[in-house]
């Protein structure tokens, strides 16, 4: 039953249709992972708030804050970039104008949320950063995914080449912590069953790390999967049906025009002339307690949000500044029973990029590139700044979802997917051409180390067992020839030096490396130190030969050698060291040494943590691996460090050892067993 109930939060008044926070049921396992149950998916959603506020409130409000240009009333300097950005793509007219075309279903499992947090807010006012964010409405929601979404489709990392006088085309390095999955039917299992390798590679802390439930309610939610602090439901996950999970992908996703200007406060199209839309954003910070305000220009031109450089002025399009229905479509395909009712979800058009792969109990298996990509016209480099001075260049129509690069049923018997080529995802006499898709749709065509050792792995059985499955998705080896998609650096394998020179140890020790990156090896472990000095300190060098298709000469490698040396000696004391003296896994006061380097199948980013040594910052993060029986999803998942991110909480890392061993825990739907296994149970407030 509602009722209409007045709050003041902090001398802040909210009006709201409150839900009865004793219609929502919380059962925390042993891990604290909440199972939240509620007639419906508005109260579960105010549950799930309420226990995501219990975890992780701090990550949650700075969130919001980004999206709703307050994080540099909290932080500071440091969060004016978020703060001019969430102003910059005007979200919120966009949300105004569009809000109306979510459906009612959805807005009330958006204002359950909102109810959630601000019920939490008020219980633990000492915990609230900016009082000023409240109430949380469901525009503020929004206004952050919007955020979101244009980050994720390199919106922000184009503004900031503009605002860095940076325009001139270049080679474009990409993100190799990635994620992979794989999809398995009867074709290619031994028991007939469908397998579902969910391996999500993310950051492990913060605004974009996986927190994990499972959400039951009464009107057909039933689904245990993980989402971003402060999203009102679950973004990669299984139901009693189904499951799915995303990789990044690169396709062409947002444009650059430059604008022909008449003078400052006019451009021209097409021979004729339109206002240069003139804003401000604004942003406040505090000096020594004193605020100090910030006011940055930007414009709008017909072609989207524009900044003004050196060189002239750039509008940015890319379709998240047309839609905010993402989060939507997502709760739709928690909620399919089929691979009809997923497939029609995607028909939204609303999430904007990422490949997804698909398994259900019915022996489906899918994959597609997804991505809301334009319609573009020929004769430009659409990789490149496009001309913003004839309508020809000022796109306003998406390809069809059909359209896209996808692969349903293979015979096969497998999908995959590790941020590389949408046209290998399977055997290759059933990809998808590439010569079916234009070039204008940008879509890479590359493979890496992930995607190479995976084809490598699946393909060398005829059928796969479930321990098989398990083993592809935990190898940490790399492929026999390294298969960067940004450098080339196999010549460090023909390097010979005479047996009395001080870097042939090194040199010895990483060619004769079996290519694991197992904690205790220790051509893992320099070959790592000598990964990141190149990325990190022959960064320039190396992306000038990869644009000139080169590979990263002998002498680059063999002076990148040399630093090392200096590095092991001076931090370590010796020239060999294991991967695991070097890279850690660290929350808290708990440090284990940890396997994995970027671009191996369980992939690990680290930087420089103290001693010479690293800490992991991003990688393998959440894991969930499922057989779909005819009895329903069988499923087993580990996260990173635990599933709360308050440190004075038993589960801040009480996941960690088992992640370290390769080690996974059992999942349920089954209600009565997730009862009589509880370690608490609760209603919020």
């Amino acid at each position: 039953m509602k009722r209409i109930i007045l709050f003041s939060l902090l001398n802040i008044t909210i009006v709201s249709s409150q839900i009865n926070p004793k219609n929502v049921e919380i059962v925390r396992d042993n891990f604290g992972v909440p199972h939240i149950y509620a007639i419906t998916d508005a109260e579960v959603a105010y549950g799930l708030a309420w226990v995501n506020a219990e975890d992780d409130f701090k990550t949650i409000q700075e969130a919001y804050l980004a999206g709703n240009a307050m994080l540099s009333n909290h932080i500071g300097l440091k969060g004016a970039p978020a703060d001019f950005i969430s102003q910059f793509i005007d979200s919120s007219e966009l949300i105004d104008e569009k809000i109306d075309d979510i459906s009612k279903d959805y807005m009330k499992v958006v204002e359950g949320y909102a109810q959630g947090l601000n019920a939490y807010a008020i219980e633990n006012p000492d915990k609230v950063l900016y009082k000023k964010l409240f109430p949380i409405t469901p525009k503020k929601m929004l206004m952050y995914s919007q955020l979101q979404l244009f980050i994720s489709n390199e919106g922000a990392y184009w503004a900031g080449r503009i605002l860095n006088n940076d325009t001139q085309d270049e080679f474009l390095d990409q993100n190799l912590t990635g994620s992979n999955v794989i999809a398995m039917n009867s074709s290619k299992t031994l028991s007939g069953e469908t397998f579902l390798a969910i391996n999500t590679h993310q950051p492990l802390e913060g605004p974009t790390s996986w927190y994990e439930v499972h959400l039951n309610s009464e009107e057909g939610t039933n689904i245990i999967g993980t989402m971003y602090p402060g999203t009102p439901n679950v973004l990669i996950g299984v139901n009693e049906h189904l499951g799915w999970s995303h990789t990044v992908n690169y396709p062409d996703k947002t444009d650059v025009f430059k604008l022909k200007m008449k003078n400052k406060r006019k451009y021209i199209v097409d021979n004729k002339e339109y206002d240069l839309e003139k804003k401000v954003a604004k942003v406040t910070i505090k000096i020594l307690g004193i605020p100090i305000k910030i006011n940055r220009k930007y414009y709008k031109s017909i072609y989207g949000p524009t900044l003004k450089n050196k060189s002239g002025y750039y509008s940015i399009r890319t379709p998240t500044l047309f839609n905010i229905r993402a989060l939507e479509q997502w709760w739709k395909m928690g909620k399919a029973k089929n691979f009809t009712e997923f497939y029609d979800a995607y028909k939204m058009k609303q999430i904007p990029g990422f490949n997804v792969g698909y398994a259900d109990k019915y022996d489906t298996i899918f994959y597609m590139s997804n991505g809301i990509l334009p319609k573009r016209a020929e004769g430009y480099n659409w990789k490149g700044i496009v001309p913003g001075d004839t309508m020809e260049t000022l796109w306003t129509e998406y390809h069809e979802i059909e359209d896209l690069p996808q692969v349903i049923q293979p015979n096969s018997g497998f999908i995959y997917n590790a941020n590389h080529s949408p046209f290998k995802s399977t055997s290759a006499e059933e990809n998808s051409n590439e010569k079916d898709y234009s070039e204008r749709m940008g879509y890479e065509k590359y493979d890496n180390n992930r995607s190479t050792r995976l084809l490598e792995l699946i393909e060398s059985y005829d059928k796969v067992s479930y321990d098989d499955f398990k083993d592809i998705k935990y190898d940490n080896s790399f492929p026999s020839k390294f298969s960067y998609n940004f450098m080339d650096i196999n010549l460090i394998n023909e390097i010979k030096l005479d047996t009395n020179n001080e870097l042939n140890e090194i040199v010895e020790e990483i060619q004769n490396w079996d290519r694991k990156t197992d904690i205790n090896s220790v051509g893992a472990g320099l070959y790592g130190v000598l990964y990141y000095q190149l990325v990190y300190n022959y960064a320039d060098q190396i992306r000038k030969l990869s644009s000139e298709d080169k590979p990263v000469s002998k002498e680059i490698i063999l002076s990148a050698i040399s630093d090392i040396k200096t590095y092991l000696i001076e931090h370590f004391g010796k020239i060999k060291i294991t991967l695991g003296e070097f890279q850690k896994l660290v929350r808290g006061d708990k440090e284990l040494p940890i396997w994995g380097l970027p671009d191996v199948i369980t992939a690990m980013s680290s930087r420089p943590y103290k001693d010479g040594k690293h800490s992991v910052f991003a990688g393998e993060s959440y894991i969930g691996l499922v057989r779909f029986t005819e009895e329903g999803p069988v499923m087993e998942s580990i996260i990173s460090f635990g599933n709360s991110d308050d440190p004075s909480s038993e589960h801040y890392t009480d996941q960690m050892d088992m992640y370290s061993k390769f080690q996974t825990k059992k999942m349920t739907f089954n209600k009565e067993e997730i009862y009589s296994k509880a370690k608490k149970i609760y209603n919020p407030n």
